[in-house]
């Protein structure tokens, strides 16, 4: 932990370092007026998520608060960014979130997801360092904005490492200009990329999650590494390996029987994309050991976990207007460390879907799912539920 807290500490001097070096350079490669140097975007979701369901038990509090009983049309997200290079080797993003947060009272709150700044070491902007609050560099479909991803939710096995996907650190990356080029050409184009976050990619971040007070005196760290392979024909396939390490502090309810509440997380995975071009694959797999209720003993322990997902995709395109049919399966066997309890999971959930673009603006998304979950903790000790139900999602993008 010692070695942890040194490596933070020279890597915000380095930081400070090239940032009062920016400070006392006269900036001239970008505008002096403001609203020339911050571009302004966004999007909105809308949902519905009950026609033809099955049973009202169906629920998923990492995935969508307005699944099952008392869910009608929900704003799942309403998104505002600001995002420019405001110095010659510096780069600002924040991210606000409108939506309701769902339970029993559909409250509008404006929440922080991003505030961050890159620093680049280098004009290719090659080297540099993200500091503030931003998503962590695991797993492919954490960050993968949900503006791109093709399924409502993200999967339960890998989404699980870190809460809302984002957390309050400095992270260092290292992205050559060629791939740095491919990584925003798979976004633009439609194929549905991740973004950059570095050909290698290093961070040290509180661990509790964004938004939450760091409640253990221990840094998480996190290492990934990804390459984005471009065939003669055009195809490009990406694989990834990711790792992280720390200490998690979870919630425990009354009827929790353990005597502590500070546990081991960590966690190593995989991932293999092979972009829709048009047919294309994409899965992700993750094996760790972190908290985990159990309920044969009414208390949490720390236990090995593992799952992962697989999807496949096509996309066609005709006219202004694309498609993308998809199957995806998800699978899971663990406990979610930010849930009361570290709430254990059996999760065995099959979707078939499409997307519909009408054009750059407007989107639809319509799912067939068929869920299988087990989740139990001391408040609950015996709860599974199957169902299946029909979703709706409509996306404006501006």
């Amino acid at each position: 932990m010692n070695f942890l807290k040194k490596a933070l500490t020279l890597m915000v001097l380095l930081c400070l370092s090239f940032i009062t070096q920016l400070t006392a350079q006269k900036i001239e490669s970008v505008s002096d007026n403001w609203y020339e140097r911050l571009g302004f975007g966004g999007y909105t979701q809308l949902r519905y998520n009950r026609l033809f369901e099955t049973t009202d038990e169906l629920e998923c509090d990492q995935c969508d608060k307005s699944l099952g009983k008392d869910g009608g049309f929900f704003l799942r997200r309403a998104r505002v960014k600001f995002a420019g290079n405001v110095a010659p080797k510096m780069y600002a993003y924040l991210q606000f979130d409108m939506a309701t947060s769902g339970g029993s009272s559909l409250t509008h709150l404006l929440s922080l997801k991003d505030a961050y700044f890159d620093v680049s070491l280098d004009d290719e902007r090659e080297y540099r360092f993200r500091i503030g609050q931003s998503k962590v560099p695991y797993s492919f479909e954490n960050m993968q904005s949900s503006s791109n991803r093709l399924a409502l939710d993200r999967n339960d096995a890998l989404n699980s490492a870190a809460k809302d996907e984002r957390d309050l650190g400095v992270f260092f990356y290292y992205t050559p200009v060629e791939i740095r080029k491919r990584l925003a050409f798979l976004t633009k184009s439609g194929l549905k990329g991740s973004g950059d976050y570095g050909m290698f990619g290093f961070g040290l971040y509180n661990g509790q999650g964004a938004g939450r007070v760091e409640k253990n005196d221990n840094i998480h760290a996190v290492v990934r590494m990804t390459y984005p392979f471009e065939f003669a024909n055009g195809q490009i396939v990406e694989t990834s390996i990711q790792a992280y390490k720390g200490k998690y502090t979870i919630p425990l309810s009354e009827g929790n029987l353990s005597n502590q509440n500070l546990f081991d997380d960590e966690r190593i995975g995989g991932t293999l994309v092979v972009y829709p071009q048009p047919l294309g694959f994409q899965a992700e797999y993750n094996v760790g050991k972190g908290p985990e209720f159990n309920a044969s003993l009414m208390e949490t322990e720390l236990k090995n976990l593992k799952g992962g997902y697989a999807q496949l995709m096509y996309r066609a395109t005709k006219g202004k207007h694309t498609f993308i049919p998809f199957l995806k399966y998800q699978y899971y066997d663990g406990g979610k460390k930010f849930e009361v309890d570290a709430r254990s999971y059996l999760v065995r959930d099959f979707e078939l879907g499409v997307e519909w673009q009408f054009n750059k603006y407007f989107e639809l998304v319509a799912l067939y799912m068929i869920s299988d979950r087990t989740f139990e903790d001391a408040l609950r000790p015996v709860h599974h539920v199957k169902g299946n139900t029909l979703r709706f999602q409509l996306q404006l993008n501006y």
